[in-house]
């Protein structure tokens, strides 16, 4: 069971670090105007938190007795991973209501009487 912890501990340290890497990459790269690349960077303070909570659950399997290592653990992968789907979805959701309303602007360009699209 020792053994296991050890394994699981360094696989979440390595996780939070890997996590923290991406998220540092995506803070470097300069500001673009593609939606993809706006929700990357817009999810990366999402992404150190993530960092964050696995590198507290692979210290926490290292030094705490295996079941409550294994409980810190599990309980800090899953609020990571949720932690990063939450802040996905949330910045993936402003992206395309910001994208909609530039869409729909640039659409009909003000001009109504002569506009065929059904966005009104």
């Amino acid at each position: 069971m020792v053994r296991l912890m050890l394994i699981a501990a360094v696989l979440c340290l390595c996780a939070g670090v890997a996590t923290a890497a991406a998220g540092l990459w995506s803070m470097a790269r300069p500001p673009s105007a593609e939606p993809v690349q706006q929700v990357l960077r817009a999810v990366v303070p999402t992404q150190l938190a993530a960092a964050v909570m696995l590198g507290a659950g692979g210290v926490v399997a290292l030094a705490a007795p295996p079941q409550a290592g294994l409980l810190a653990l599990a309980v800090c992968v899953v609020g990571a991973v949720g932690t990063v789907a939450a802040g996905c979805y949330q910045s993936a959701k402003a992206v395309a209501v910001r994208e909609g309303a530039t869409t729909a602007d640039a659409g009909c360009a003000g001009s109504c009487a002569s506009c065929t699209l059904s966005c009104h």
